[in-house]
């Protein structure tokens, strides 16, 4: 007990003396964990540095829409924590990478559900944080004076994107390379710095081990670095400005005024942090950590697809879910706009959320208000989600996978009919067309393409070639042109049609000189 008159401050030996008391205050079992807590403390001052941080003042009416930029957070610890086990096993290189993810999966103690929370959690993470992107977008968080807040998020987003991307390749399987072939091809068409991009992305000129390292380097340490550097600063600056106030119609932001308005929210209807708002924090947290390790156990991370290998011509890259939107978008941009579209489009991705705390840093914040926020939100989900939903399907995409004909498709007793219907799949016809529900759907339907052609102009067609359809002039004989011929003749639904009337069956002879070029200009 301090005596009268000592205007001395209470020193380190007398607090200890309290310790003992201080420690039977608490129930039995966890004292030994009190008196730990309270050495480190005392030797570190690690409360004493960051509890104030924790207890720092937010608006009491901050509730559970603002979760999910912890639970983003949650989800990145997932990562470091699963990819920091996963690289001390896996060797990244060109012939042991695909093997080492093989053992993990199969023959290492819990590495299927090791492989399915880093799996899980990337995907959680790249959800949660296009949420989190949302929310602040919808309630106009970015205004004054938490522009940088928003940049400084634009910049992780991104960098989430480019986490997923680069792991793609990691994998080292048929989907990963070609993706990252795709890609590179891709930035190969922006004009002038083209080249240099590609060369960048794949490290050469063809994919292989210096792409390997570069992709392993970038996705283990180069991103993870800067998003640790980034979210820091994120932070920093959530601690700086406060948590933005749900917005109130007619009440906008001046940056005139509105630091006074805050603080005096903030001291008449302000709670700390911890615990009185962190709790939701940590149950939103602890659900999507429960949701990640359910996945991974009951399904575990998706089988790896075949090795690379140069000469399968009949791969089709899919990329991640979360990237099948923009893969729909560039496999669907019109032929001859994508050495356009393909800097445009990133440039107004980046641009537009970049320039709207600039140019919109003041004024309403309500929903109310700004009615175009919520429509424009809506359009964009529905836009991805649509794009999503193409790019399971892929439309444009042969379907190598494709059986031959049934008997009951080709419904002939012909045999020049029933050869016809052979080479129509071994010639990879029937991997772009449907042939009564059966077959791909980047080409026309044929089912019923008697209807509609006649004979010389489904010659033309099939010598000729066209748009995404390769010309069969140079490698195809007359005779398999001639059953081809006969087989798409009897696909007709009106068998009475003039087109499909029968007539003789002259055999079909290919030039390939002045007669097919007067073929191409007169056919259909």
């Amino acid at each position: 007990m301090e005596s009268p008159g000592n205007d001395e401050p209470e020193s380190a030996e007398s607090k200890e003396i309290d310790l003992p008391a201080l420690v039977r205050a608490y129930p039995r079992p966890v004292r030994p964990l009190v008196r730990l807590a309270f050495w480190l403390e005392d030797r570190t001052g690690l409360w004493r540095t960051f509890g104030p941080m924790l207890k720092h003042p937010v608006p009491r009416k901050a509730g559970w829409m603002y979760v999910f930029g912890s639970a983003t957070m949650m989800a990145f610890l997932i990562q470091v924590i699963t990819g920091t086990v996963l690289a001390t096993i896996y060797v990244p290189s060109t012939s042991q990478a695909y093997g080492t993810l093989q053992y993990i999966t199969h023959g290492a103690p819990l590495g299927r559900i090791l492989r399915g929370l880093h799996y899980y959690g990337a995907s959680a993470m790249v959800l949660l944080v296009g949420v989190h992107m949302v929310r602040v977008y919808l309630t106009a968080a970015y205004k004054y004076p938490r522009a940088v807040n928003w940049l400084t998020g634009i910049v992780l987003l991104f960098l989430t994107l480019g986490l997923g991307f680069t792991g793609q390749l990691l994998r080292w399987d048929q989907d990963g390379v070609w993706s990252v072939v795709v890609a590179a091809e891709s930035a190969g068409r922006v004009p002038f710095v083209g080249h240099y991009l590609a060369h960048l992305v794949m490290g050469g000129q063809t994919v292989g081990g210096t792409t390997l390292s570069r992709f392993f380097a970038i996705h283990v340490f180069f991103i993870p670095g800067l998003i640790f550097g980034f979210l820091a600063l994120h932070l920093f600056l959530v601690l700086k400005h406060g948590i933005s106030e749900p917005p109130k119609s007619g009440e906008p932001v001046d940056p005139k005024t509105y630091r006074k308005k805050y603080e005096t929210l903030l001291k008449t209807d302000g709670v700390p942090f911890w615990p009185d708002a962190a709790w939701r924090d940590v149950i939103f947290s602890f659900i999507v950590c429960l949701t990640v390790l359910f996945l991974a156990i009951k399904f575990g991370a998706p089988e790896l697809n075949k090795p690379p290998d140069p000469t399968e011509i009949h791969a089709v890259p899919r990329p991640d879910w979360y990237f099948f939107w923009f893969f729909s978008l560039m496999a669907l941009l019109p032929h001859g706009s994508e050495k356009y579209l393909l800097w445009i489009l990133p440039m107004a991705l980046v641009s537009v959320p970049t320039f709207l705390p600039i140019l919109f840093n003041k004024g309403e914040r309500s929903m109310a208000k700004r009615p175009w926020a919520p429509i424009i939100v809506l359009a964009t989900v529905v836009t991805i989600v649509a794009l999503w939903r193409l790019g399971i399907q892929a439309p444009w995409t042969p379907h190598f996978d494709t059986p031959p004909l049934a008997a009951s498709v080709v419904h002939s007793e012909d045999p020049v009919v029933q050869r016809g219907a052979v080479l129509f799949r071994d010639k990879a016809c029937l991997y772009c067309h449907l042939v009564d529900g059966q077959g791909g759907i980047r080409g026309p339907d044929l089912t019923h393409v008697a209807d509609r052609l006649s004979r010389d102009q489904i010659v033309l067609r099939i010598s000729n070639g066209g748009y995404n359809m390769p010309a069969f002039t140079y490698n195809m004989k007359a005779e398999e042109m001639n059953e081809i011929v006969a087989f798409l003749e009897s696909r007709a639904h009106d068998p009475s049609s003039e087109h499909a009337a029968p007539g003789p069956k002259t055999s079909v002879g290919i030039d390939t000189g002045t007669d097919r070029e007067k073929l191409s200009l007169t056919g259909e």
